[in-house]
């Protein structure tokens, strides 16, 4: 019996060996960058020296912890005829300074950290670049990213593509429910609401190609929202504006109508795309240049919305769906 519970025990950590190096190795293969843990920038960056001092102050209560138990365990086990009986014992200066002290200067770091490292990495604070930096307006969708290139007179869904080194200014807002846009490899995340302005800046030190997500649930295509963020050199930029450009559609009030009905960038694309495009992905060579700022206006007139003309709500009808209807 020993022998075979050994064999399955030996047979399971094999397993557990091999399931290991694998999810290693996938993640190592992976072209897109999905964590600050493995940062292409420096927000990023300084967003994993934080998280290692965090790690490193903790450390300082919680290893004492795991070694001193084990250690008592054994002292004062049963058998142990030599541990002293102490039962009268009942107070100690030193350990009550140990015991408050440490925990005490610990909280009183990391506040300080926290507060320093809050005020560093505020995510309306401008970075610092040597190249010209590039201008985004980013609309919420469900379930999708529309990104305005203001400057530049196009558009993308779910595809955000900028020069390396060049710093990347986001204004976010959304046309539908509550949402927060994140890219983890560059910079952390910031909430996207109706009616509200926000704004993220990212900067990328190195080209790659990086995971962008929404990370708060807003729907049953909550988990498809997803999107790319690729830092390319500026010859390479100019090349993908050329190709957006080329290859794009207009977008009028009646495409961005039908875009903002609920779906996700592979429905999108499947309804407005060509073959030009990524999958799951759009490109706009023309918008209205009013359009970020129509959005944002919608919500402030102080007059309810009808469900029919309301991104997301369930009674919505895009334009070309109403004019078939008249």
């Amino acid at each position: 019996m020993k022998a075979i519970m050994s064999q399955l025990i030996s047979q399971k950590g094999h397993r557990l060996v091999l399931c290991g190096l694998s999810f290693l190795l996938l993640s190592a293969c992976s072209q897109q960058r999905n964590s600050f843990l493995d940062p292409a920038g420096p927000i990023a960056a300084a967003q994993r020296a934080h998280f290692i001092e965090v790690f490193a102050w903790t450390m300082i209560a919680i290893l004492p912890v795991f070694i001193l138990v084990p250690l008592m365990f054994w002292r004062y086990r049963y058998r142990n005829h030599k541990a002293r009986y102490t039962p009268d014992w009942a107070f100690s200066g030193w350990l009550d300074l140990l015991m408050w002290g440490v925990p005490f200067l610990i909280v009183a770091v990391l506040s300080t950290q926290l507060w320093k490292s809050t005020h560093a990495l505020d995510p309306y604070k401008p970075i610092a670049s040597a190249e010209a930096p590039v201008n985004v307006q980013v609309i919420g969708l469900d379930w999708k990213w529309l990104f305005i290139y203001p400057d530049l007179g196009i558009a993308t869904v779910n595809e955000l593509a900028f020069p390396v080194g060049a710093s990347v200014a986001m204004e976010v807002t959304t046309d539908t429910v509550m949402q927060s846009i994140m890219i983890p490899a560059l910079a952390g995340q910031i909430y996207a609401m109706p009616g509200m302005r926000t704004k993220l800046h990212v900067l990328a030190d190195e080209t790659g190609r990086f995971m962008g997500e929404n990370t708060q649930f807003s729907g049953v295509g909550f988990t498809a929202q997803k999107f790319e963020a690729v830092a390319m050199t500026t010859q390479d930029f100019e090349a993908w504006v050329a190709k957006v450009k080329a290859s794009g559609i207009p977008l009028d009030a009646t495409h961005y109508g039908r875009l903002a009905a609920a779906s996700t960038g592979v429905q999108a694309h499947d309804m407005l795309g060509s073959p030009q495009m990524p999958e799951g992905v759009l490109y706009f060579n023309k918008v209205e240049p009013a359009l970020f700022a129509d959005v944002l206006g919608r919500y402030t007139h102080g007059t309810a919305i009808p469900s029919a003309l309301q991104p997301g709500a369930v009674g919505y009808v895009p334009p070309a769906a109403a004019g078939a209807n008249q």
